[in-house]
């Protein structure tokens, strides 16, 4: 299983979240969701709540746990955390009343609607990353040669 953190960082530069990447979503825990929406864990698990009890999505479709080691008190604890994928994170930001989800509202729906005129949306700051993007030509790389091996 490939899983890979990325860092989130809002425009104003006061949020910052490391973010899951795995199986080509992305996970946030609660507390996480909480940051970025700027409201308490509780409205979240109140929202997210909603989210499964109305039908919306499939917990076991959109939940995951994966294994943290957290620090409590003096001691360092490994906990199995939820943590909710894409589906759910743009589920509770239409709910979330407050400015991030004001701001997240109007990103997520630029979003849509370029993906909806275009058929597809870019990410500017991926592809202006040559790193990312050499990594990845270098993985395809390997993989186009491999595929030819195994023909022969």
């Amino acid at each position: 299983m490939n899983s890979e953190i990325l860092i989130y960082q809002n425009s104003d530069g006061n949020i910052k979240i490391d973010v899951r990447l795995e199986e080509e979503t992305v996970w946030l825990t609660q507390d996480q969701l909480a940051t970025l929406f700027a409201k308490g864990r509780s409205t979240i698990a109140e929202h997210i709540g909603n989210v499964f009890e109305e039908g919306e999505l499939d917990q076991n479709l959109t939940c995951r746990k994966f294994r943290q080691v957290r620090q409590e008190g003096l001691r360092k604890v490994e906990r199995e955390i939820d943590h909710y994928n894409l589906d759910v994170i743009i589920s509770v930001g239409y709910r979330v009343k407050s400015p991030q989800g004001t701001q997240f509202r109007i990103w997520a729906t630029q979003r849509l609607k370029e993906y909806i005129i275009k058929g597809f949306a870019l990410n500017d700051d991926r592809l202006k990353n040559t790193n990312w993007l050499k990594k990845r030509w270098k993985k395809n790389s390997v993989l186009l040669n491999w595929k030819k091996i195994l023909k022969n």
